[in-house]
């Protein structure tokens, strides 16, 4: 691969999550090296085919909001919100004195308020429109994530809500660096959220052969295990991540210690089939490839991935097909898909913001339920405990319904 002049590097100098393995960074940090799965049966699914996944537990989102706002809000935008919060604080930043015209606000999201949606056309068909509710259209949209976050923190700048499925999370990222590096904002909130977990759409996950289903007798916690010989397909999860991007140069001038640097991203669609990705992985390859161009890396530079790893039969073949091409020095890989469940537009950031963690920490957390990958995957997936070694180049991969895919490098800062 043909080295190419790198653009500026961008700094994280915030991060913020709440998954089903914490409301924080931290706790979320800490369940993942843990390596137990946070799948459990949601009694809401009760009677669905699938009736298990992996959820946000043990936090009143309306009291962590606060004020008077929170009724016009779905789960997706509480998510982002408070993700947003921690980030910002993290940074070491004020909303309330920041110059907020130059501040974006990039939160993608793959389903939006459709959870909220399905609720609202429930109570009409029951008991009609007086029992809809008058915030009905704000509960669903998309786009109210990144507009709830640009109220909550005065933030005037572009604002935007990608969507490009699994991937919309990367997609967030890639875009808030292109806001940065062609001076349109000097600080970019960014990132994903999404809540999915509700009876149509895992029905649909279902249906379609997506999810994986349980049998007499499992244990839920037990079924997402990536690139494992006997995987079974998808289990769900939910929740957020944001980061606070600057440019590297504007961090260090305020006296902020990056996390770690977006050095590269790359996008590419597969043009193949909505939910299937391209058997031969080419064009994901391409993106992962086009993400190290855009750094300046050699592909022997990179020292672990982050993978998508949904424990789906074709995606993990695929993906692990790519890994070992491009890749072929073997360097650690994990997916945190088999922990949090399949947090669907949010999983690329999450994913996005642990690889920053593992920069941070020299630490690669492992896959939950992998003893080993299976026989034909020439990777090196990390199992059973954390890996510790210093890591300085590390590349994160989503790749999202509709063929679309998207991979972001990250370096050490």
């Amino acid at each position: 691969m043909t080295r190419q002049q790198p653009r500026p590097a961008v700094a994280i100098t915030g991060l913020g999550m709440i998954t089903p393995a914490g409301h924080d960074t931290e706790s979320t940090w800490d369940g993942l090296c843990a390596g137990a799965s946070t799948a459990r049966r949601v009694p809401e699914l009760r009677g669905c085919e699938v009736d298990f996944a992996c959820t946000v537990d043990g936090i009143d989102l309306d009291a962590a909001i606060g004020g008077r706002t929170a009724f016009r809000m779905g789960r997706y935008v509480k998510f982002a919100l408070l993700a947003a919060r921690e980030a910002v604080a993290d940074a070491g930043l004020d909303p309330r004195s920041w110059d907020g015209t130059r501040v974006a606000v990039v939160v993608g999201t793959s389903s939006g308020g459709s959870a909220s949606l399905a609720e609202q056309a429930v109570a009409l068909d029951r008991r009609g429109p007086g029992a809809t509710s008058p915030a009905g259209v704000l509960l669903t949209i998309p786009n109210m994530p990144a507009a709830e976050i640009a109220i909550n923190m005065r933030a005037t700048g572009p604002s935007m809500a990608p969507c490009t499925a699994c991937s919309s999370g990367v997609t967030a990222l890639a875009v808030a660096r292109d806001l940065l590096t062609t001076g349109q904002c000097d600080i970019a909130v960014a990132g994903a959220t999404e809540s999915i977990v509700f009876p149509v759409a895992m029905t649909g996950f279902a249906r379609s052969r997506s999810a994986a289903v349980a049998r007499p007798g499992d244990d839920p916690a037990r079924l997402c295990r990536p690139f494992a010989a006997d995987r079974l397909g998808l289990v769900m999860g939910e929740g957020a991540a944001v980061m606070v991007l600057e440019r590297e140069a504007d961090a260090r001038a305020r006296g902020a210690g990056p996390r770690a640097l977006l050095a590269g991203a790359g996008a590419t669609t597969d043009a193949h089939h909505p939910t299937s990705p391209h058997p031969s992985g080419a064009v994901a390859q391409r993106a992962v490839e086009a993400a190290l161009r855009d750094a300046g890396w050699q592909a022997g530079d990179v020292e672990h991935v982050n993978a998508h790893g949904t424990s789906t039969p074709l995606n993990d073949a695929t993906e692990a097909a790519v890994i070992s091409r491009v890749f072929p020095h073997r360097p650690p890989v994990t997916a945190p898909k088999g922990v949090l469940g399949h947090c669907m537009g949010a999983a690329g950031a999450i994913e996005a913001g642990l690889t920053v963690l593992s920069l941070q920490h020299g630490v690669v957390p492992p896959v939950a339920n992998l003893d080993a990958p299976a026989d034909e995957f020439d990777i090196a997936c990390v199992t059973k405990t954390p890996l510790y070694r210093p890591i300085e180049r590390a590349v994160s991969h989503s790749f999202g319904f509709g063929g679309h895919n998207a991979v972001v490098a990250l370096r050490r800062a």
